[in-house]
């Protein structure tokens, strides 16, 4: 998937709330420098595609899982559907180890977001050697920067009180699952 493409899918979902809409920006005007950074870097993220969109899609919507945030969940789920990823990937999310679902990339990135995601964050050297065999530098970073901001969205998001959005209702989504 094409960076502006994937724009466009993230443009499109977040037109799709059915509630709540635009919860978090009310939030955020009220700290101007935090709205402009939030969108900064939201924006950085969208414009790095050396690492395959599918895979920092499945990576986040696991860190969304381990640190159970709703919005996140509800919005991962419905970008994950837009992007084309198939529904058994993410109920695979569930259980992950050794799941036919996902491939051996996918269950390597998934990993990896489950144990940054934990508290405390410990990445086993086993795990890092796998993806740094696997994946190149960059790659590698900019998954890590993706997951990462994933846990700060949903704390954020938890700290605030942000409610799901309905981006996922009458579809399957993580948050009946966690």
């Amino acid at each position: 998937m094409s960076i502006l493409q994937r724009i466009w899918v993230h443009l499109r979902v977040l037109a799709s709330a059915k509630r709540n809409r635009g919860d978090l920006a009310a939030r955020l005007v009220r700290r101007p420098q935090l709205l402009v950074a939030q969108g900064t870097y939201e924006t950085s993220l969208l414009l790095m595609g050396r690492m395959p969109a599918h895979l920092k899609t499945l990576a986040t919507a696991k860190a969304a899982m381990v640190v159970s945030c709703e919005f996140c969940l509800d919005i991962g789920a419905a970008l994950a559907r837009t992007e084309g990823v198939p529904e058994e990937k993410l109920v695979a999310l569930l259980e992950p180890d050794g799941n036919p679902a996902l491939d051996a990339d996918e269950q390597l990135v998934v990993a990896f977001a489950a144990a940054i995601s934990a508290s405390p964050a410990v990445v086993p050297d086993e795990l890092r050697s796998r993806l740094e065999a696997r994946f190149t530098g960059a790659q590698l970073t900019e998954l890590a920067a993706e997951v990462a901001w994933e846990n700060q969205r949903a704390r954020l998001n938890q700290a605030l009180g942000i409610r799901p959005a309905g981006f996922s209702d009458g579809a399957f989504c993580l948050i009946a699952q966690g």
